[in-house]
């Protein structure tokens, strides 16, 4: 819920009783990851961040493989639906997997957004997993290579992806849809929405929701920002 202090507190205050529950997976903790989600039950959404340990050009070309295969297993181990939530807040430039500098300058070929879109099927297709078969002719298909020795189990993994509505820095090549991986590697389109000095995006919420209008829409996060204001909240 995005809810920081006491969310028991919270939730006797509203009532609000949600299945699932989230939390922010690091590029190292491969590991950790049974645990985690066992944790989170009944349906757990990890928001997955590199923390600057590889680039999405390294994520394309198989370079974090060791990872993925971890969290296939982990998925597929876990026996239920799990939201996957891959590099979020990608246009932002306070993530490293962003394809710009705050200044508005390209961080280079490495965190290009095309680098990212391949990155980000890689991701979703490794998640999904499946026979070496169908996961190999899916990497093809994404444009990304196929690695030896292919052993995923097929998840039940749900492929959030999760722009900003407006890009941070806000120029052309940093949109939202310039970082859209394609209809058939995402499941849930997402956007988080705060309240910041009692003014929130919601006309580039809006232009998110209206450009995906086939997929499910979720707000991953939102929240009010050193504020209290009951009209956003309703």
């Amino acid at each position: 819920l995005g809810i920081t202090g006491d969310p028991a507190r919270f939730a006797r205050l509203t009532g609000q009783r949600s299945t699932i529950r989230h939390n922010f997976l690091g590029w190292h903790q491969g590991n950790a990851l049974p645990k985690i989600l066992g944790n989170l039950r009944p349906i757990p959404m990890i928001a997955i961040k590199t923390g600057g340990a590889i680039t999405p050009a390294s994520i394309a070309s198989g370079r974090g493989d060791a990872f993925l295969v971890q969290l296939n297993r982990a998925v597929a181990d876990f026996g239920g639906p799990v939201y996957v939530r891959p590099l979020p807040e990608m246009n932002a430039h306070w993530n490293d997997y962003c394809a710009y500098n705050r200044d508005g300058s390209a961080r280079g070929s490495q965190h290009s957004t095309a680098a990212f879109r391949k990155a980000f099927r890689r991701i979703a297709i490794f998640a999904r997993g499946g026979s070496a078969a169908n996961v190999a002719q899916r990497l093809r298909k994404a444009g990304v290579p196929v690695p030896a020795n292919l052993d995923l189990a097929p998840t039940e993994a749900r492929i959030v992806w999760n722009p900003q509505g407006y890009g941070a820095p806000d120029v052309r090549g940093n949109s939202a849809q310039a970082y859209y991986p394609g209809d058939g590697y995402v499941d849930v389109v997402a956007n988080d929405l705060y309240d910041q000095g009692f003014k929130a995006a919601w006309e580039a919420n809006d232009a998110l929701y209206a450009a995906h209008r086939d997929k499910p829409y979720a707000i991953a996060e939102w929240g009010l920002w050193g504020i209290d204001d009951p009209p956003f909240v309703e």
